[in-house]
């Protein structure tokens, strides 16, 4: 929800009784986006718009699409979790969420317009697509990554989630879908289109040497080549991209590489999570982690103690946007999963203080290990209590903490 319809929605709140807003609830949503996209005179009509939504990998996907756009020669914009960007003008994305208000969507593509963009873009949500943020946005082009359970408290069940991804689908009339997510694809390909384009990672082009690590980032690349075919740019543009790339801010970033590696990602669920890990081989495997507070997703922070056991030789849980939740019984959940596989204790570290935790790992570290920090990548802000936003980027703090030591 954007900050300037925060107000009225409280004030709402409180003076209506809870069933009556429950039920007035869509329509006050469809109401603020109708609203935005006349303010700004509908400006989508003037752009070509790529949505590409999914659980994880949506961020390295726009970043991938915008840049094979731009290769091709036309003037781009677009938004992710990761940055906004309007042709040669951007600024990092340090809101602490992924898609933003209908107010600033709108003016976003009117911003677009106004610079002579012809192509946008866009990260979209599912929360976005629950309160309609995609709505009155004429999206041409809808992509998927893929479907694995995240934001369950929110939309009460996997089925809601999914299927409020879908509602992207709904409004697009050209869907490019994972093959290899089969649930997904299987689901998805129910929905009417006017074109539907499947990529498979069996027929990733060989003539394209991806430069970032990792199937799943094969996979989003060939996502983004798939949706850049799909609005008419050949796989020759496509391939002097991508192979122009070779790292997406906070994800799988490397920091350092020698004389042990450290290494910052966004990982924030339990399949990007076991993903990350699985990529990265090492003697030893130091794992900084955490997990988001406010009641988000507390069926996952089980999971993600239970992958990092498996994967991990050493495991330092610390705090990771908290929220007004108490940062001891997150992490006490993530520890439950720990504990139910065989771990040596004596190698893992409660830690509250994410510096400490992080000073630490990399104390702990020596030659030809891989310190992995996971579940803030680039963002520019912990939230504590009372929703205060803390000034915090990872990886400026493992520099600032790697020039410490060497100075020790």
């Amino acid at each position: 929800m954007s900050q300037a319809s925060k107000p009225i929605f409280q004030t709402i709140r409180i003076l209506v009784p809870w069933r009556v807003f429950v039920f007035f609830q869509p329509l006050y949503h469809q109401f603020l986006s109708w609203m935005a996209a006349v303010v700004y005179r509908f400006p989508s009509r003037y752009l070509t718009i790529i949505g590409v939504t999914g659980t994880n990998g949506k961020s390295t996907t726009v970043e991938l699409l915008a840049e094979i756009i731009e290769e091709a020669g036309y003037r781009v914009a677009s938004a992710s979790s990761i940055r906004f960007r309007i042709a040669d003008h951007e600024r990092a994305n340090d809101t602490k969420m992924t898609m933003l208000g209908r107010f600033f969507l709108q003016k976003f593509l009117r911003l677009a317009v106004r610079d002579g963009v012809t192509h946008v873009v866009l990260e979209v949500t599912s929360e976005g697509i629950k309160q309609f943020r995609h709505a009155h946005i004429k999206f041409d082009v809808a992509v998927i990554t893929n479907i694995t359970p995240e934001h369950i408290e929110s939309h009460g069940s996997f089925e809601a989630y999914r299927a409020a991804k879908a509602e992207l689908f709904r409004v697009a009339p050209v869907h490019v879908l994972n093959k290899d997510d089969v649930g997904t694809y299987e689901f998805l390909s129910r929905l009417p289109a006017k074109t539907r384009i499947a990529y498979t990672l069996n027929k990733f082009p060989k003539e394209v040497r991806l430069r970032l690590p990792g199937d799943f980032n094969r996979q989003n690349a060939l996502a983004a080549l798939t949706a850049a075919e799909a609005i008419g740019i050949s796989v020759e543009v496509s391939k002097r991209a991508l192979e122009r790339i070779d790292y997406i801010p906070g994800r799988l970033e490397v920091v350092q590489a020698k004389p042990f590696g450290v290494v910052v990602d966004y990982a924030h669920t339990p399949d990007a999570l076991e993903k990350v890990y699985k990529e990265l081989s090492a003697p030893r495997l130091i794992c900084v982690l955490g997990s988001a507070g406010g009641g988000r997703d507390t069926w996952k922070r089980p999971e993600m103690g239970k992958i990092a056991a498996q994967y991990c030789s050493d495991i330092i849980l610390t705090n990771e946007d908290p929220y007004d939740e108490n940062p001891d019984q997150i992490i006490s959940e993530i520890q439950s999963g720990i504990s139910s596989i065989k771990f040596q204790v004596s190698n893992l570290k409660i830690l509250i203080n994410r510096r400490e935790a992080i000073r630490t790992a990399l104390q702990l570290a020596k030659k030809k290990d891989v310190v992995i920090i996971t579940g803030k990548g680039c963002e520019r802000a912990m939230i504590v209590s009372g929703g205060k936003k803390i000034p915090w980027d990872d990886r400026e703090v493992v520099r600032e903490e790697l020039k410490k030591i060497s100075n020790s």
